[in-house]
C-alpha cells in the first residue's frame, strides 16, 4: 500500500484541503510535516465549511488518525483552541497525535515576529505574524522548545532562560519593548502539559510500523512549493521546506517508503505577502478571480493577489518535488471568460526563458508571455466525469498538463467534497 506526499505547487492555497479530505476516506494517516498555524486549509463537508489552520485535514475523516509530525511548529493555545472548536461541532479529536519532537510557538515567538516586521518597514516579508520564523529560527539555533519539555519543568525552565537571554536584550535596546519574564512563559507553557499528554507520541515510530503494515499513510504539506525556504522566492518564503523532501525530515519516514507524490495546482494563480509573481493582474479580470474564487487567506484575511495560471512554476513544482500527479483545483471558477490566457515562458532581458531562472534577480524582472485559450461558459459544477465537461474546458485542461510536466489526476470543479472529477486513483 502507498505512503503518498500531497502539497502545494504554486504559492499555497491551491486547495490542498480539499485533497485531503477527498482522500482521507480511504488512508490510514494524515501527517502534517511542516510549517504551523500559518497555513490555513478549507474543507467543505456537504453544508458545512471547516477552517483548518494547524490541525491535518485528515482529522474531519472517521477512521483517520491525523499526526502532527517533528517539522511542524506547535502554538499550544492555537492548537487547544482548534480542536474545541471541533469538538463542540461533533468532530471527534481524540486520535490526534503530536510527535514529542515538535518545535513550539511560545509568546516571545509571536512577540518577535510582530515586532520585527514592523522594524522592517518597506522591507517585511509579509509574515502572517504568528511566530513562526522565530520559532524556526530557535529551532536552528538549538535554543528551541520542544513538545516533550513541558512534561520536565526543570528542563522547560533552563531552555527559557537560554532563550530569552539574547531576546530580551533585543526587545529592550533594539525595539524599545518590555522584557519577558521567564516564569511568565514557563508557568503558561506548563500549564498546557496535562492538556496534550494524551496526544503526545513517538510518531516516527507509529508511522514506519504503519507503512510496513500495509497501511496508508498521506504527508500533507503548508504553503506551497515556491514557499519552501529553500527552493521558493526567497526571501520572500515561509520558514520550513513544504516541499516534498520536507516529508521526510519532518516526519523521520524516508525516501524509499514513499510512492506517490501529487501536486495540487488551482487553474489560475495566487499568492499572499510580498515577492514576485509575473502573472499578477492589477485589473478586472484579477478583481473578478478573487470575487469569484473567494480568494481571501483562511488564516491570514488578507485578500489573495490574483493572476493568470503560470505553467513555468508548475513545471519547476514537477522538477523539484518530483511530481507523480496533479490535482487542479477551483477550474469553476474559470467558467465564463471568453478567452483565458496562460503563461508559457518568461521575458527576460529581452530573451525567451522556458524554465523558472535562479536569480533572484531575474525573476523579479520577469515579464509573462502568454498563449491565449478558449474559455468556456456552461456550469461545471455538475460535471462527474471528464467528458462531461464542456470541449474548451477538456482542451484547458489537456493544455495545463502538457504544460506542467505530470499528469492531472483529479480536477475540483466546486468547493463541496463531492465536486471532483477522478480521472486517476491516486492509490
Amino acid at each position: 500500500m502507498p505512503a503518498l506526499v500531497l502539497l502545494g505547487a504554486q504559492w499555497g492555497d491551491e486547495g490542498k484541503g480539499k485533497a485531503t479530505d477527498l482522500l482521507g476516506g480511504s488512508v490510514d494517516y494524515v501527517v502534517r510535516y511542516q510549517g504551523g498555524n500559518n497555513a490555513g486549509h478549507t474543507v467543505v463537508v456537504g453544508d458545512q465549511k471547516y477552517a483548518l489552520h494547524l490541525l491535518p485535514s485528515g482529522i474531519l475523516s472517521p477512521g483517520c488518525t491525523p499526526v502532527i509530525g517533528n517539522g511542524v511548529v506547535v502554538d499550544p493555545a492555537v492548537l487547544l483552541s482548534e480542536l474545541s472548536g471541533l469538538n463542540a461541532r461533533g468532530i471527534d479529536t481524540s486520535k490526534l497525535l503530536i510527535s514529542g519532537n515538535a518545535h513550539l510557538i511560545t509568546p516571545y515567538h509571536t512577540t518577535l515576529d510582530k515586532v520585527s516586521e514592523r522594524f522592517l518597514g518597506k522591507r517585511k516579508i509579509g509574515t502572517t505574524g504568528r511566530g513562526i520564523g522565530p520559532a524556526y529560527a530557535d529551532k536552528i539555533n538549538r535554543v528551541g522548545i520542544r513538545v516533550q519539555d513541558i512534561f520536565d519543568e526543570s528542563i522547560l525552565r533552563q531552555k527559557v532562560e537560554a532563550a530569552l537571554d539574547l531576546k530580551n536584550q533585543l526587545l529592550a535596546k533594539l525595539y524599545n519593548r518590555r522584557a519577558i519574564a521567564v516564569e511568565q512563559v514557563v508557568e503558561e507553557l506548563l500549564g498546557y502539559a496535562d492538556q496534550l499528554r494524551g496526544f503526545v507520541a513517538d510518531t516516527t515510530l507509529i508511522l514506519n510500523d504503519a507503512i510496513d503494515d500495509g497501511q496508508v499513510v498521506l504527508f500533507e504539506g503548508g504553503q506551497g512549493t515556491l514557499l519552501d525556504v529553500d527552493h521558493g522566492t526567497y526571501p520572500f518564503v515561509t520558514s520550513s521546506n513544504p516541499t516534498a523532501g520536507g516529508a521526510c525530515t519532518g516526519t523521520g519516514v524516508g525516501p524509499t517508503k514513499i510512492n506517490r507524490v501529487i501536486g495540487i495546482l488551482k487553474a489560475y494563480t495566487t499568492r499572499v505577502g510580498a515577492g514576485p509573481f509575473p502573472t499578477e493582474l492589477f485589473d478586472e479580470d484579477g478583481d473578478k478571480l478573487r470575487t469569484i474564487g473567494g480568494e481571501r487567506g483562511v488564516t491570514t484575511g488578507r485578500d489573495r493577489r490574483c493572476g493568470w495560471f503560470d505553467a513555468v512554476i508548475a513545471r519547476y513544482a514537477t522538477r523539484v518535488n518530483g511530481l507523480t500527479d496533479f490535482f487542479l483545483t477551483k477550474l469553476d471558477v474559470l467558467t465564463g471568460w471568453e478567452r483565458i490566457p496562460v503563461c508559457v515562458a518568461y521575458e527576460i532581458d529581452g530573451k525567451r526563458v522556458d524554465e523558472l531562472p535562479y536569480s533572484q534577480t531575474d525573476f523579479h524582472h520577469a515579464k509573462p508571455i502568454y498563449e491565449t485559450l478558449p474559455g468556456w461558459s456552461e456550469d461545471i459544477t455538475q460535471a462527474k466525469t471528464f467528458d462531461q465537461l464542456p470541449k474548451n474546458a477538456q482542451k484547458y485542461v489537456q493544455a495545463l498538463e502538457e504544460m506542467s510536466g505530470a499528469p492531472i489526476s483529479a480536477i475540483g470543479v466546486g468547493p463541496g467534497r463531492d465536486e471532483t472529477i477522478q480521472i486517476n486513483s491516486f492509490l
